[in-house]
């Protein structure tokens, strides 16, 4: 179920700590208050000591910057009703004396400190950093979304929130460091009938536009979307459009065609904001 969480300041490992508090919520899908933050905790080996309290208080010291965050390779995150999905985080930061570690926290919500704020922490208690040149490095981390602490309003720009420690104890922490889309993943069928088929005579293409509902933890028929019916002739590289059809009140695709040639017919659909792009297999037909 989904948590709230507290300021803390936290020693160990480096990394931005959101702690959860275990408690249940009179929504359990949503925090009710609280939310999450960046923790600035220890110092590198070696580093100077510095006070956790203070440290937690800034979210700048020295001349530690973060230069980029890409999640994903720069492609949204799809999420599913089941399997959890395990998302790759890029920070590249620089600093003089060189990055020694690097953290990171997805969140959505209106601002970080609103009390329905949710987010998925980092998985690693240290990020995989390599120079990149001098002074430079990029830091690798990874973020996992489980389904079945999502709500369909999840599907949205997310804020990537990114910090990094330097060899000499300069840090850079920033809780909106960049953005992804998050989007619920889309399914597409397909079928032609009859098949085989004499020439002339008419095609009847059905199929179902569906997508993660995260709510239900099902499939859901994605409602009064538009679709591309394409054909690809036999013999043929790629498909070429037909037709836009739009989906009804449940999901579903009906329409029909004549039968001219041999050849593979298909829905695609171009995607939303909050429902990537899928194309149906294609489903062959033999005109006689």
């Amino acid at each position: 179920m989904r948590i709230r969480a507290t300021v803390a300041a936290v020693s160990g490992a480096l990394a931005l700590s959101a702690l959860a508090v275990p408690a249940a919520q009179a929504d359990d899908r949503r925090p009710s208050d609280g939310a999450p933050a960046f923790s600035v905790p220890a110092a590198p080996k070696g580093a100077k000591a510095r006070s956790a309290a203070a440290a937690a208080a800034a979210e700048k010291q020295g001349d530690t910057k973060v230069l980029s965050v890409v999640a994903n390779g720069g492609k949204p995150l799809v999420v599913g009703t089941k399997s959890k999905q395990k998302f790759s985080i890029e920070i590249t930061a620089t600093d003089d004396s060189g990055i020694a570690d690097a953290a990171t926290i997805l969140w959505v919500g209106k601002t970080f400190e609103d009390k329905d704020t949710f987010y998925f922490d980092q998985n690693e208690s240290r990020a995989s950093c390599k120079v990149v040149k001098v002074n430079t490095s990029t830091c690798k981390l990874t973020v996992t979304f489980d389904p079945s602490e999502m709500i369909n309003s999840d599907a949205a720009n997310w804020h990537i929130g990114a910090a990094a420690f330097a060899n000499d104890d300069d840090y850079s922490v920033n809780e909106n460091a960049g953005r992804v889309r998050v989007q619920r993943f889309s399914k597409l069928t397909v079928n032609a009938s009859p098949e085989p088929v004499k020439k002339g005579k008419t095609i009847t293409v059905t199929g179902k536009l569906t997508r993660a509902n995260w709510d239900t933890a099902t499939y859901k028929g994605y409602a009064a979307q538009p679709v591309k019916l394409q054909f690809k002739k036999k013999g043929a590289k790629s498909y070429t459009t037909v037709k836009t059809v739009k989906t009804s009140s449940t999901g579903t695709l009906k329409t029909t065609v004549k039968a001219a040639a041999d050849g593979h017919w298909r829905y695609s659909f171009a995607g939303t904001s909050t429902t990537p792009a899928v194309s149906a297999a294609g489903d062959f037909v033999d005109v006689k």
